[in-house]
């Protein structure tokens, strides 16, 4: 069984190795959620995106937009919800330090690229799921026993605001 803190550390985790989430903003007429590569830095809200200008999500984009993340590991060993808000955010500063070569590859003009925002997902609150192995769940199951026992411990709901 795993703690709260257990399954915040390793959301965490998962998110700077697997980053691929599926971004949305909450109550935006096509706020539709896309998929967005986070940057993660350490085991802590903010999560940085980088996108273009002319991107359907930063026409949507309000000041303070209410957003979530919707994220499953690559093994869907683990999968989560987290919601805050959402902010355009070009802080030089914060575009030197998460830079790399695969954000590069989409921008032709670099880091002076006029198409290039920065995205600030500031998570409030967040609900993760831990996933049992399917073969053990089953095995669970002809065995007789209840499988809504195995859940148990296995979800944590994390107020991530400071």
């Amino acid at each position: 069984m795993s703690t709260a803190q257990e399954l915040e550390r390793k959301l965490w985790a998962a998110l700077e190795s697997d980053r691929v989430v599926m971004l949305g903003l909450d109550g935006a007429e096509g706020g539709h959620s896309r998929p967005m590569t986070a940057q993660v830095e350490g085991a802590r809200s903010p999560l940085w995106f980088f996108t273009a200008k002319d991107s359907a999500i930063m026409q949507l984009l309000g000041p303070r937009q209410p957003a979530t993340v919707t994220f499953a590991a690559k093994g869907h060993e683990l999968f989560a919800s987290l919601q805050g808000t959402l902010q355009y955010h070009n802080d030089r500063a914060t575009i030197d330090r998460l830079w790399n070569r695969f954000i590069a590859a989409w921008y032709p003009g670099g880091k002076e690229d006029p198409n290039l925002a920065l995205l600030r997902f500031a998570a409030d609150h967040a609900e993760i799921w831990e996933n049992e192995n399917t073969f053990i769940t089953g095995l669970n199951m002809l065995l007789g026993n209840d499988p809504k026992a195995a859940v148990r411990g296995k979800v944590a709901h994390l107020n991530l605001g400071h």
